[in-house]
């Protein structure tokens, strides 16, 4: 068995205990334990979620989201969440102010979440359909990150890239972009899509180039879910990336939607575990001793 198969040939598929036997499981049915807080303006403090523009965007629609967690202390440092979200779509906004994952994920505790933005450079706001401006969205990201783990004790060497739908593809099509921005990361959460697995209407979606933004990934580890079947991002990263390090989560819910991980469900607490076994291992950039995923 190669090393592909042997760590990263993980599939997990969870029955819904709620629905019964040969339905179609729907999460809009299964009750939320979190609700994601609304975004304020004001000064950042725990608990909070609040709307920043950078000094280099003032006065226009650029903005990102700042999230500090409950239990945030100047003093301290804490892991990162950056965030993108997916395209306005029927189930996604396409704003930084409806992204999830971060929340769910940490619960809203010992995490600084941002919501970062696709930066739409000729109109001055955050575009909400693909990547506006690829080089002013990879400048604003590097600078924000590099901002707030200065200003709000954000630990740089654990810092993780997650999104959704257009947010999974932007973790390595924004996140890989080049090595400077490449450098940022020790994990990587991709749920709903992958980038190289098809072509989309942009510049840079085809195989050929998604497989050498992928070259700067290394052994870091990637968190890839969805909805129903991930037998595509597999079958592609089979050729692209073999040695790579990725865990694959099957959700058993046809939803397109980024709050799974607003309710108490089995994936939750497997994406929850395998984000604390990455903390926890300071070795090889933050890659798991074993990257399987638990079992529940």
């Amino acid at each position: 068995m190669n090393h592909f198969a042997a760590i990263l040939m993980v599939l997990i598929q969870f029955a819904p205990p709620f629905t019964h036997a040969g339905e179609n499981s729907n999460l809009e049915l299964v009750p939320q334990d979190l609700t994601t807080p609304p975004v304020t303006h004001g000064t950042p403090g725990p608990g909070k979620r609040v709307r920043q523009v950078n000094e280099d965007y003032a006065g226009s629609q650029v903005y990102h989201v700042l999230y500090l967690p409950t239990d945030w202390k100047k003093e301290k440092k804490y892991p990162v969440i950056v965030e993108y979200a997916g395209n306005q779509w029927q189930t996604s906004p396409g704003t930084v102010d409806g992204s999830n994952l971060g929340y769910g994920i940490s619960g809203g505790k010992g995490v600084i979440w941002i919501c970062m933005p696709f930066v739409d450079a000729k109109n001055r706001k955050n575009a909400a359909i693909w990547w506006g401006d690829v080089e002013a969205t990879v400048d604003y990201c590097k600078k924000t990150v590099q901002r707030i783990c200065v200003e709000y004790g954000g630990d740089a060497s654990a810092v993780f890239l997650a999104g959704f739908s257009r947010g999974a593809i932007a973790c390595n099509y924004i996140g890989l972009h080049d090595d400077a921005i490449a450098a940022l990361w020790r994990g990587f959460i991709c749920h709903s899509h992958y980038d190289g697995v098809r072509e989309w209407p942009y510049a840079g979606s085809d195989r050929q180039a998604a497989a050498e933004r992928l070259k700067r990934l290394g052994n870091r580890p990637q968190f890839i879910s969805s909805e129903t079947d991930v037998s595509a991002t597999k079958s592609y990263l089979m050729q692209a990336d073999p040695a790579g390090n990725f865990s694959f989560l099957v959700l058993p819910f046809t939803n397109h939607t980024d709050t799974w991980v607003l309710r108490d469900i089995p994936a939750r607490k497997v994406i929850r575990e395998w984000f604390q076994t990455v903390l926890k291992n300071t070795g090889q950039q933050g890659a798991p001793a074993n990257g399987d995923l638990p079992r529940r």
